[in-house]
């Protein structure tokens, strides 16, 4: 009976049971010893509360029966240690249980961050990153308020209840059974309630998500918010969220507080038939007051942790909601499996190649179509192309954030997939169009390109990144805070903070993905500067939309749909008169607009035609 049972409470792993049954086996388990210790002051608090139920019956007694003073004094003494006894002990539950939900808070904020950075790129594309940030703030502390719940009720409300009753039951066995007769019908109420609450707390959730998201987007795009006065599309966005949440908040508030007044009511109605009783038999047959007086105290003080633990599955179902959010992230399988089991690439010449590659992000939408080329140890090779051919995909295959669906990618040799992924990449110098310099300094933001690097190699870095001269005029030099994504500096700033950031890790592989296409002309003069430094000896693979920074590629290749339809050098191309030399006649004459800005400055040194 008790397997059925217990098969048909855990038959749904998303159900209450099946999630509380999980929280007692991980996070409770591992602070079991705490938690054990918590009892045992739960314990003293609990029998404390009823020994001074008891001992205020026997006050009376020795006052009005006995009319013993010293009885009296003896009695009063004993309750004031009995107190004090309960104070010490719930003063020393609460602390530990604070220590242990704040360590539950910490242990699911480090494993939900963790989980995230076993994620590949394609994982987060159907989220935004705010809802991320709901769930880390709803789903940990949910964890800790449930097990908070659980512990309390068990071992605080419980212990108590069972103390006070006791102590009832000792004193007034019939008066007992009339001041538990109420409890049926209150349980009853409660089970109507509940199925109710885990829809309102899914809606203040989902409402608590898009107040995080449009704040998010509106400080991160308040240039475009003002630029295209939407201040009040944003306010009306945000507003309405704000009026959801508002509501859910309300309906839940009438919601679980609907039994309330049924349970006070029925309580009253309780306490008055013991009172009419208790005075019945003191008055008419003669009975001492003492004993009704501690039943009745013993029940008064009974009544609120029974209505705490009446309440529990309720404040439970509230909670619950942000448990599910979070194990949702935890449970699912990692997009990115952990590969540290495998050997690491060494790159020596690092020749790249791709071989018959594709790949595609959504099933039956090819991006890459059978693509096949190699770029050669040392040299430049440059990809061009309309927007959408696949060029970034390249790179980011290259990087593995995502895994071809056929061919493979051969460096030096080796199938990049047949090695760990961090292997790989703390050997690529990546640099690309959008920049993100992380909270800090530039010190700091140099220095992510090879931790423990010493001063020498970032000011060594900087140099050759061409940012040394404006960073020593700030007057925190390499000290001075960067601010969020960078914005403390200018765009051709930030830019040249990356390249010494790429160039301070000393990679034999570089990654360049339009790193000059936001720029302005003397800014990007700088970059190039940069860039030549960056790229001297080493393989790189360039993106590229001017034409004119990579005419002196050792090789371009032209990419469409998908797939190479052009390849060679500059001249060769040209000569083609094919799909590089239109590009190259259109960017011509947008240049030569009146107006418009030239670009001369090439990436890589001019190679021998």
């Amino acid at each position: 009976m008790f397997d059925w049972l217990r098969r048909r409470l855990l038959a749904d792993r998303h159900g209450t049971p099946a999630i509380v049954l999980r929280l007692l086996r991980t996070d409770a388990y591992a602070h079991r010893w705490s938690y054990a210790l918590a009892f045992v002051f739960m314990g003293a608090a609990a029998a404390s509360t009823a020994g001074c139920a008891y001992l205020l019956g026997s006050s009376v007694n020795q006052a009005y029966v006995d009319r013993s003073l010293r009885g009296v004094v003896l009695l009063s003494i004993a309750t004031i240690v009995l107190f004090v006894i309960k104070g010490l002990a719930t003063y020393a539950q609460t602390v530990i249980l604070s220590r242990i939900s704040n360590s539950i808070v910490a242990d699911n904020q480090r494993r939900m961050f963790d989980k995230l950075l076993t994620e590949s790129l394609g994982y987060f594309a159907p989220f935004h990153s705010s809802e991320f940030i709901a769930r880390l703030g709803a789903g940990v502390a949910a964890v800790s308020q449930v097990l908070a719940l659980l512990i309390n009720g068990v071992g605080r409300d419980l212990l108590a209840l069972v103390a006070l009753v006791g102590v009832m039951v000792f004193q007034e066995p019939l008066l007992s059974f009339i001041g538990l007769v109420v409890a049926p019908p209150i349980l009853f109420g409660m089970r109507k309630i509940v199925r109710r609450i885990h829809q309102i707390a899914l809606t203040q959730f989902a409402g608590g998500t898009k107040i995080i998201e449009t704040m998010q987007e509106t400080l991160q795009g308040l240039r475009v918010v003002k630029a295209f006065t939407l201040e009040e599309d944003m306010r009306n966005r945000f507003f309405a969220s704000v009026a959801d949440i508002e509501r859910a908040a309300n309906k839940m508030a009438r919601v679980s507080n609907r039994a309330s007044p049924l349970m006070e009511a029925l309580g009253g109605f309780a306490i008055a038939l013991v009172l009419i009783y208790a005075g019945y038999r003191v008055i008419e047959s003669g009975a001492a007051p003492g004993q009704f007086f501690s039943f009745i105290t013993a029940f008064i003080m009974a009544y609120e942790p029974a209505k705490r633990l009446v309440r529990l599955n309720v404040d439970l179902q509230r909670q619950m909601v942000g448990v599910r959010v979070l194990f949702e992230v935890l449970d699912s399988p990692p997009s990115e499996p952990a590969d540290h089991h495998r050997p690491a690439l060494v790159m020596s010449a690092a020749r790249v190649e791709f071989a018959n590659v594709d790949f595609a992000y959504r099933a039956n939408e090819p991006v890459i179509r059978a693509m096949s080329f190699v770029a050669l140890p040392g040299q430049t090779t440059a990809l061009v192309g309309p927007s959408g051919g696949g060029k970034s995909t390249v790179i980011s295959l290259l990087l593995r954030f995502y895994e071809p669906s056929g061919g493979k990618i051969v460096i030096d040799g080796q199938d990049i997939v047949s090695f760990s992924r961090r292997s790989l990449r703390r050997q690529v110098g990546y640099v690309g169009q959008n920049v993100h310099l992380f909270r800090g300094t530039i010190r700091e933001n140099i220095a992510f390109g090879r931790p423990g690097a010493t001063q020498a190699d970032i000011i060594a870095a900087a140099r050759g990144a061409h940012a040394h001269e404006f960073i020593k005029e700030f007057p925190l030099g390499y000290d001075t805070p960067v601010g969020e994504h960078g914005m403390q500096l200018s765009g051709g700033q930030r830019q040249r903070v990356s390249i010494a950031r790429a160039l301070i890790k000393d990679a034999p592989l570089i990654l360049l993905d339009e790193a000059t296409a936001a720029l302005d002309s003397e800014s990007e003069r700088y970059v190039q500067n940069a860039l030549a430094e960056l790229t001297k000896g080493r393989t790189t693979i360039v993106i590229a939309h001017r034409l004119s920074t990579i005419m002196h590629a050792d090789s371009i290749l032209v990419v469409e749909a998908g797939a190479i339809v052009e390849q060679g050098r500059h001249s060769e191309l040209l000569r083609q008169g094919g799909r590089y030399a239109t590009f190259y006649r259109l960017q011509l004459q947008e240049q030569d607009r009146p107006g418009h800005a030239s670009t001369s400055a090439l990436i890589v040194a001019p190679a021998a035609e």
